[in-house]
């Protein structure tokens, strides 16, 4: 028969809030919309839910004749699975024509699964997936690096020295030009001297163990260029 009493309501409870509040540190150290309160009470309501049916099947058993009811298991859960989508949409953001929060969105989803297994008794798999969640929250993204192709905006002046230098140190750094927009703007010093300044927005492909970070620090340094930025339009 099977049954479920306080002690063991009371682990699951606490495994819940164990669970959601490690993932929701790591979200909230790295200062996401959703962090430990919303990961805590998004895993505690899962395991709320798979808790009551249990308690549920628990209540029809012992007030009913063995075979005369019968009972589908999950059901709720289902809807928890489903329904935590509405959360997971408003901690996603567009900012800039660049999107934000699908991580967190993802993590959120995650924890409430890792609450329902909570809620059902499987604290090992529970742990082990906490886990592995944290990995890859973590970890992951330090081990395989994917350098998305982006924009770089450089503006500079005298031309003819400062392309040359730009090119050699792309390609020194296997740097790959995939696409060049070039703009040019004619400047006064203040005085009756004129002079050229020259913006080129770079589409570029990088090699893992280079970043865009790299690129703005090293073209920064030289006297002819005034100003190097990142850009994902």
């Amino acid at each position: 028969m099977f049954s479920i009493d306080w002690p063991d309501i009371l682990i699951r409870i606490g495994a819940a809030v164990v669970i959601g509040g490690v993932v929701g540190v790591e979200r909230e150290y790295k200062n996401r919309p959703a962090g430990m309160r919303t990961h805590v009470l998004v895993c505690l309501g899962a395991c709320i839910i798979a808790l009551l049916e249990c308690l549920m099947r628990q209540e029809l058993n012992a007030s009913s004749d063995e075979g005369q009811i019968t009972m589908t298991m999950g059901r709720l859960s289902a809807q928890v699975i489903s329904g935590i989508g509405f959360l997971g949409a408003g901690t996603i953001f567009s900012s800039q024509k660049k999107i934000a929060g699908l991580t967190t969105a993802a993590s959120l989803w995650t924890v409430a699964c890792m609450g329902l297994l909570t809620g059902f008794g499987f604290y090992y798999v529970a742990g082990a997936c906490c886990l592995l969640v944290l990995i890859v929250l973590t970890f992951l993204q330090r081990i395989i690096r994917v350098n998305a192709i982006k924009r770089v905006e450089v503006r500079f002046i005298h031309r003819t020295e400062t392309l040359s230098y730009i090119n050699k140190f792309l390609s020194k750094n296997g740097v790959k030009i995939l696409d060049v927009d070039f703009h040019v703007e004619n400047k006064a010093d203040g005085q009756t001297h004129e002079f050229n300044v020259y913006t080129n927005l770079y589409t570029l492909h990088l090699p893992t163990r280079f970043t865009y970070t790299d690129i703005v620090n090293e073209l920064s340094e030289h006297p002819n260029i005034q100003a190097v930025r990142t850009r994902n339009t």
